[in-house]
């Protein structure tokens, strides 16, 4: 394999796969990505068996061939060449290196045969859409925040994606939980989506789908069988294994009848909860809000860690209550919020809180409340 490629066409490439692979590997060759140079293109291939990542470069190929080097080796010496250089990679059957050149900088870096690389077999897809990929984000920024880490419930450790049907039509509907707070976001059905059964995205796989359309403008294809999901952004396609399991009926938990609404500024709101906060008990982060009189009073009171106190202006107009939450999950949702005001829609202090944004009324989320 010989091929000289523009640095920055290389760069692009390797980071839209080399993230895929898992740094500490007991299958050498995984730690690896695979370069395969024919006609006027490098395609490079990244996977740990559960997310595989390509994506392709033009390149000036004078001698077609395929090698695997070490993934994160190869970006960070790409990455720290000068920004315009041109790189020269080419195989060096005798000591079975890969050489990388760009202008005066020189490497070699050790190799193992393509033969000997995995990929992911390919499934019979069942159901395929696009989606621009603004909505794509959307979705994903306003959920991901809520995904389980805990994995013994494994079926909340990713954004479950599936078509809604309710009083405004069918919706593309992602949804996070982990138990304690609840993100929802959804876009109109993408035509051809209709018939796609509702899939678990693992954790990794929404941060790899992420990245890979950061900064990408356009359409998104994506692919659904029965144990993958597949997306196709330009030249670059992540597929990844679906979680095998089944999401919890989440529409049940979020509430339909709390009376008791409170407008407030997000922003004062979020400064004065990260202000208290600052002493409040770093396992539980309780703080507990005081409603009463078109004002919240938010309270942190610890024997150890000290106590605060900050009130906020609000539009709340029903019979004073107090309710807790942690601070944390606050502050997570008061970061999705696109407008000037949230709004919190309450039942009593044991019931769930129902939030919302004015300015992105297709997005909802839900606080399960603390004891304080």
């Amino acid at each position: 394999m010989k091929l000289t490629i523009d640095r920055s066409e290389l760069l692009g490439a390797l980071s839209h796969v080399q993230s895929v692979v898992e740094r500490r590997n007991t299958i050498p060759i995984l730690s690896n990505v695979l370069l395969s140079a024919s006609g006027g293109s490098l395609t490079l291939t990244a996977t740990d068996l559960d997310i595989e990542a390509v994506d392709a470069a033009d390149a000036k190929v004078s001698k077609e061939g395929s090698l695997t080097a070490p993934a994160q080796t190869l970006f960070d010496v790409v990455r720290k060449l000068p920004d315009s250089a041109e790189v020269e990679l080419e195989f060096k059957p005798e000591n079975q290196r890969l050489s990388i050149q760009a202008g005066r900088s020189r490497f070699a870096l050790p190799t193992l045969p393509a033969s000997d690389f995995q990929t992911m077999a390919k499934d019979q897809e069942s159901v395929q859409f696009g989606v621009d990929s603004l909505d794509l984000k959307r979705l994903i920024d306003k959920t991901r925040f809520a995904i389980s880490t805990e994995e013994t419930r494994y079926y909340l450790n990713g954004v479950y994606l599936h078509i809604f049907d309710g009083d405004e039509g069918a919706k593309l509907r992602a949804v996070a939980t982990d138990g304690h707070r609840l993100a929802l976001s959804e876009i109109e059905a993408p035509e051809n989506s209709s018939k796609m059964q509702g899939v678990i995205i693992p954790r990794k796989a929404v941060a790899e789908i992420r990245r890979l359309i950061d900064g990408y403008s356009g359409e998104v294809q994506v692919a659904v069988s029965e144990a993958k999901i597949v997306f196709t952004v330009g030249r670059a396609v992540l597929t990844t294994k679906l979680i095998d399991g089944s999401f919890p009926d989440y529409v049940r938990v979020i509430p339909q009848n709390n009376d008791k609404t409170l407008t407030v500024n997000n922003s004062d709101l979020e400064k004065a909860v990260d202000r208290v906060a600052t002493v409040s008990a770093e396992r539980s982060r309780s703080v507990k809000m005081t409603l009463d009189n078109d004002k919240v009073i938010l309270t942190v009171n610890h024997a150890e860690t000290g106590h605060g106190v900050e009130e906020v202006e609000g539009s709340y107009d029903s019979e004073p209550l107090e309710i807790g939450f942690n601070a944390r999950y606050l502050l997570d949702v008061s970061q999705q919020i696109d407008g000037e005001e949230i709004v919190f829609d309450f039942n009593d202090p044991a019931s769930p809180a129902l939030v919302k944004d004015p300015a992105d009324p297709a997005s909802r989320y839900v606080l399960m409340p603390l004891r304080v």
